[in-house]
């Protein structure tokens, strides 16, 4: 049932990857194309509701950055619940090895860009965009490699991402919060405090945790905190299991019902919005400005190093298993795809130079060190020696490739 469950959850994030690679391009395309002004204006169009006095006004791409993207990290929150309960990450043993790669994996890179922009205290705000790994984007082309990519390799990978996104969480949560509304937060308590109340009884509809989350999320919203932070508190408050031992799961359900619209509408439509990047004024001296530098090397290099190169001394010195039917030069390969940033680091960025010009920089770094990453990761474990069950795979059980492909 796990292994069931495990394969389906790879096999909609991977193909989902390969649409986001699409929707990228699409946005780069348009960008850098006669339609490029009215891509612009497109985002930049208010959109605002009205209930009463109660007032929500924002661009298309903030409610895109604001409102659709609360839905992903609802979904996050769900796995990341599911993991620690009875998945990848639900015992010491199990948590290890996808921990200690994901702590090198956030330090090394953040160690990175600090280092770049050290003498610019307005930079630094940006020290957690290359932190990131896309799960999705990263999957889509593990999928691309078909056999060549074991199934033990992209659960590593996932654990790795979802640990990720828990530390993007509390990044969000701790460093990238604006002036605080105590009234917002007032009424976000008492909605927590409501989501809290119907998770204790185990109930397992949908419609009382629904309309929770979404004062929960307008609470949140107003407060200044980030309002996707709402969606992962309304997904903890999921239950894993019904009251009544009929073994139904509300949260499972629910995982079930979100991936696909999440996997192949929001994140696409996400990457559509804020991937696009104009080329006009691009020389080589924008490649080595500073922001950019830092987030593009902090993503390519940090990544392999801090990820690789915990993963090794951990595995080494007998702390957790080697990755089944891997060898070195697979794990390497699945490092570097953790380059991939690009939806997370996209995300952070837009948080972390809200108010600023570095728009393009943001793009232009998250973009470059991302590509870097997914090319020369996938030519290592394409044209690299195979792992030792590649072989007997095929003959016992459904290859990775039927799987995630």
């Amino acid at each position: 049932m796990a292994l069931s469950f495990a394969r389906e959850f790879l096999k909609l994030e991977a193909a989902g990857g390969i649409l986001l690679i699409i929707a990228a391009a699409l946005a780069l395309i348009l960008s850098n194309s006669p339609l490029g002004p009215l891509y612009v204006t497109f985002f930049d169009t208010p959109v605002a509701i009205q209930v009463g006095k109660l007032v929500i006004a924002k661009p298309l791409l903030l409610w895109v950055n604001d409102g659709m993207m609360a839905v992903f990290f609802f979904l996050v929150g769900l796995e990341i619940k599911r993991e620690f309960l009875e998945g990848e990450l639900s015992s010491p043993s199990r948590m290890a090895i996808p921990l200690i790669g994901a702590v090198g994996g956030m330090v090394v890179p953040a160690a990175i860009y600090v280092a770049i922009n050290y003498d610019n205290a307005a930079n630094l705000n940006g020290w957690a965009i290359p932190a990131a790994t896309d799960i999705a984007f990263a999957l889509g082309i593990l999928a691309l490699l078909g056999s060549r990519a074991p199934l033990s390799l992209k659960v590593l990978l996932t654990a790795i991402a979802i640990i990720d996104d828990l530390g993007a969480i509390i990044i969000i949560a701790l460093f990238y919060t604006e002036q605080l509304s105590m009234e917002a937060l007032y009424a976000a308590a008492v909605a927590v405090a409501g989501l809290c109340l119907i998770n204790w009884f185990k109930v397992a509809r949908l419609a009382p945790y629904v309309l929770l989350g979404i004062a929960l999320w307008v609470c949140v919203l107003k407060s200044g905190v980030h309002a996707t932070l709402a969606g992962v508190i309304t997904a903890l408050a999921i239950p894993l299991k019904s009251g009544d031992g009929s073994g139904h799961s509300l949260l499972k359900d629910l995982e079930h019902t979100l991936h696909p619209w999440v996997a192949f509408g929001i994140l696409p439509i996400f990457a559509f919005a804020n991937a696009g990047v104009s080329f006009d004024g691009i020389g080589l001296d924008s490649f080595i400005e500073p922001v950019k530098l830092g987030i593009s090397m902090g993503l390519f290099v940090g990544k392999q190093i801090g990820i690789f190169g915990l993963l090794y001394l951990a595995i080494r010195l007998g702390i957790g298993p080697m990755p089944e039917g891997t060898n070195w030069f697979q794990v390497y390969g699945m490092s570097m795809l953790c380059g991939i940033g690009f939806t997370m680091s996209l995300f952070i960025g837009s948080l972390a130079f809200e108010h600023s010009d570095f728009d393009a920089s943001i793009r232009l770094g998250v973009l470059t060190g991302s590509i870097l990453s997914a090319v020369i990761g996938y030519g290592l474990i394409r044209f690299g020696p195979p792992g030792p069950a590649s072989a007997p795979q095929s003959s016992s059980q459904p290859s990775p490739q039927s799987s995630a492909s």
